[in-house]
């Protein structure tokens, strides 16, 4: 399902225009996003809490030349927990 198919399924089930939801949508995607860059996490109960955490600096093989070795730094990366009402529907 695309951003598009998902205002369309919000707009039919909450009963607004599709410019409505996919100004929710949108508005949505902007809170998670510019909370995981402020170092929050976003917690929808029963859904899942979005996160970022920080994947460590390696070493690592450069693959046009794999005798040479390259230095990965660390870099942050976002993290999703499904909550327990989430994984629970996916088991039936």
């Amino acid at each position: 399902m695309n951003k598009a198919e998902l205002s369309q399924k919000i707009s039919e089930k909450v009963g607004t225009s599709k410019k409505e939801a996919e100004a929710m949508v949108e508005a949505l995607v902007d809170i998670v996003t510019s909370t995981l860059v402020a170092n929050g996490e976003v917690n929808i109960a029963g859904f899942g809490a979005f996160s970022s955490r920080t994947r460590a600096g390696r070493v690592g093989v450069n693959p046009q030349r794999p005798t040479e070795k390259i230095q990965i730094p660390p870099v942050r990366v976002p993290k999703f927990k499904a909550g327990k009402g989430l994984k629970d529907a996916l088991k039936k």
